[in-house]
């Protein structure tokens, strides 16, 4: 099971750390392109989004890699579930599909309860 949490943990963490850079380094202009939902958020909010998926993939790994407050890498992945499910309201207002949103919860809640 340790190995399972493991590779959910790194592919979960690459997939937010890859999405939280781009939205805190590219300009808004550009993001729009692959994401039109950020049409509901200013700049500094979508960077601050980004920040805190960005912080989130660091705690999905290093705390439980270290050894350093390992309590921090099941809190990282609540965070990131409700982040999921905020995500998934903003598409659900906007009429947009949301089932990677869903996916990327589930992955999250499995992580939290693994590694609680």
């Amino acid at each position: 099971m340790d190995v399972v949490l493991w590779i959910l943990q790194i592919l979960l963490a690459l997939a937010f750390a890859a999405s939280g850079v781009g939205k805190m380094v590219v300009a808004k202009e550009r993001v729009r392109e692959r994401m039109p939902y950020v049409d509901e958020f200013t700049q500094g909010q979508l960077r601050l989004v980004g920040l805190v998926e960005f912080l989130g993939a660091l705690g999905l790994v290093l705390p439980w890699a270290t050894g350093i407050a390992p309590i921090l890498t099941p809190l990282a992945a609540v965070g990131l579930a409700v982040t999921m499910v905020v995500a998934a309201g903003v598409h659900v207002k906007r009429k947009e599909n949301f089932a990677i949103n869903l996916v990327l919860l589930a992955v999250a809640v499995v992580i939290a309860i693994g590694r609680f």
